[in-house]
């Protein structure tokens, strides 16, 4: 555009070939203000260049992309035969409205260039087939496949990969793999189509057999695997085919950095993260607010939200999610006021929040312990924003009228919800129930979810535990025993742990890791050191009725308390200690490691089940839960 500005202003004449490149940027959603188009357009008809064929086509495409397909029609209808007449501007209007995702205008649009006799090209075939695969119209792909075939068009490689990739991305694999097979000739599109059709229906596996077969690789054939590993909740192994891409010499892009990032994210990995960050800026990786966003996710599910709020001030293209990854972020690591905060800036941005901000608002309401405020904000979705609140709403002001201890409220809230109660909510409700000893309502809670969920190991821990705090030890045994019954075993606690870019799992009681030996010798040193300290095991929540000795046996190998002492053998003290675990953190391991900052002066911070829990010098982030 600026190259246009300085053109007229040294007296060039623009012509046909100079609008094209200007309105396929005025095309481009948030490059620049529509206005910008606008002056272009008016600037075509200035010249005289309207019913040029390319141009026409060209001025279809932008109001098509920006989502105005009644000016863009409207172009297209006034259009002598010489453009009119041919596929150009048809097939300009069909890949505007896909690129706005209006797949199914794009389809109709087809259609009403059939019926205007207009001879379809494989441009036009590859961009219609991209809309039914984007809008998963599989039935008219179909039948745009037996055209294709009647047309004579094959064999084209082009086309054949858009066959492909339709039938890939509506799910309809043995289609798409068939053609894969009668393929003459393949290239790295059909290869990609295909392992992202896998990755799409969780066959990661199947996936990586095709990927190892594949005779060469580019950028996106490697985010597809890494994106299907990160889908498939394989994170570890996003991490390592990411490490063989750098190997294999492939430079990533955006769209890989933004699924790295996301498995760093869900791992707690904040080294990998960094170096991702700094891998970006290495290479030129612009940071557009999808890796942004990614960013600030990462960040705050590593517990270091300072950085996240960084990476937010940097982000000046924000979008509502951009806004609402802040304050989750804010919320998860118990900043719950600047959270709230956080919400009174988006809105006074003109953002309005959706669903997903109003679920990091309650959170944030509810590790603050701000039951009335988060009483306002539900009510608000209804009455001030028109959200109807979800199953996740509801749990989350379960959640919050739990922790206050206002149980019979929750309770009632249950009982008011527009739709069925989920597991969630009931596990949810029990869980405050053992936190506060109601075994009233613990009990009810726990009935409901097993009619629910038969096999849900946490309902009877939970349910165990609080008998075990009200000494109802006959209880403990009869769940025990309908547990060894049913088969029923207790999730195993483990915990993951960063260091030096290698990501350590921990389970409790585990010895496979290749340091076990001086792992646990040096947490036998900390339990002493603890002990000398006044430290006493909290047995409250070992619901076996063994002797207490044998109880702090237990809890001494949990899975967190492993991972601290490893960190304490290898790194330096004055790096942060930073564990996610799988359960929520027992109340012992809490109190243990609140005393292990104060001992050895570190920093830990544990992402567990629940929340966030920033240990410094002997306090926590959470002591208002606790």
């Amino acid at each position: 555009m600026r190259a246009y500005v300085g053109m007229l202003a040294r007296g060039a004449r623009p012509d046909a070939y100079t609008f094209p490149p200007l309105l396929k940027a005025a095309a481009e959603l948030g490059a620049v203000p529509p206005s910008v188009g606008d002056a272009v357009h008016a600037h075509v008809v200035k010249f005289g260049l309207e019913l040029n064929a390319h141009v026409a086509s060209s001025l279809v495409l932008m109001y098509a992309a920006r989502g105005d397909g009644v000016t863009a029609r409207a172009l297209l209808d006034v259009q002598p035969a010489s453009g009119g007449g041919t596929p150009v501007v048809w097939n300009a209007l069909m890949s505007g409205h896909k690129r706005s995702r209006q797949f199914r205008l794009s389809c109709c649009s087809f259609l009403d260039m059939m019926r205007a006799g207009v001879v379809a090209t494989p441009v036009t075939y590859i961009t219609v087939l991209s809309a039914c695969g984007k809008g998963n119209d599989v039935l008219l792909g179909m039948q745009l496949h037996k055209r294709i075939i009647e047309s004579g068009v094959l064999p084209d490689l082009k086309v054949e990969n858009a066959l492909v990739d339709m039938y890939a991305e509506c799910g309809q694999m043995e289609a798409a793999w068939d053609l894969f097979e009668g393929m003459q000739v393949r290239n790295i599109v059909s290869w990609t189509s295909v392992i992202s059709g896998f990755v799409r229906l969780g066959q990661v596996d199947r996936a990586r057999v095709l990927f190892d077969r594949m005779p060469e690789r580019d950028t996106v054939s490697w985010t597809a695997m890494i994106d299907g590993y990160v889908q498939a909740g394989q994170f570890r192994e996003a991490l390592e085919m990411f490490r063989e891409m750098q190997l294999s010499k492939v430079r990533a892009d955006e769209f890989t950095m933004v699924s790295i990032v996301t498995a760093c994210a869900q791992l707690g990995a904040l080294e990998t993260g960094e170096w991702a960050r700094i891998y970006m800026n290495r290479h030129g990786i612009k940071m557009d607010t999808f890796v942004g966003n990614a960013l600030i996710d990462m960040y705050s599910k590593c517990g270091s939200i300072e950085r996240a709020l960084d990476v937010f001030n940097e982000v000046h293209s924000r979008d509502k999610f951009t806004w609402t990854a802040v304050i989750l972020g804010l919320a998860v690591n118990g900043h719950g006021e600047e959270a709230i905060d956080m919400f009174d800036r988006m809105l006074r941005a003109f953002e309005a929040p959706d669903e997903v901000t109003f679920i990091g608002v309650l959170t944030a309401c509810t590790h603050a312990g701000l039951v009335d405020k988060g009483r306002d904000f539900f009510l608000s979705m209804t009455g001030t924003y028109r959200i109807a609140p979800n199953v996740m709403h509801y749990g989350c002001m379960i959640d919050l009228l739990g922790r206050a201890g206002k149980l019979r409220e929750a309770l009632e809230t249950i009982g008011k919800m527009p739709m069925k109660p989920s597991s969630a909510i009931w596990g949810t409700l029990l869980a405050a129930c053992r936190v506060h000893g109601n075994s009233e309502i613990g009990e009810l809670a726990a009935e409901r979810l097993l009619e629910l969920d038969p096999e849900n190991s946490m309902a009877y821990v939970l349910l165990s535990n609080l008998y075990a705090k009200s000494n109802r030890w006959g209880d403990v045994r009869w769940l025990r025993q309908v547990m060894m019954e049913k088969g029923i075993k207790k999730e195993p606690g483990c915990s993951l742990i960063e260091m030096n870019g290698t990501i350590h799992e921990f389970v409790a009681g585990d010895r496979s890791h290749p340091m076990s030996e001086e792992i646990y010798s040096k947490l036998d040193k900390v339990l002493t050191d603890l002990k000398n300290d006044g430290y006493v095991p909290d047995v409250t929540e070992v619901f076996v009725q063994v002797t207490e000795e044998e109880k702090q046996k237990v809890l001494y190998w949990h899975s967190e308390k492993l991972a601290v002492a490893f960190a304490l053998l290898v790194s330096e003290s004055s790096v942060t200690i930073r564990i996610v675990k799988n359960l929520r953190m027992c109340l012992d391991c809490h109190n243990a490691i609140k005393l292990i900052t104060k001992l050895y002066v570190r920093e830990i911070v544990v992402r567990d089940r629940t929340r966030f829990h920033h240990f410094r010098h002997g306090l926590c982030s959470c002591k208002d839960y606790w």
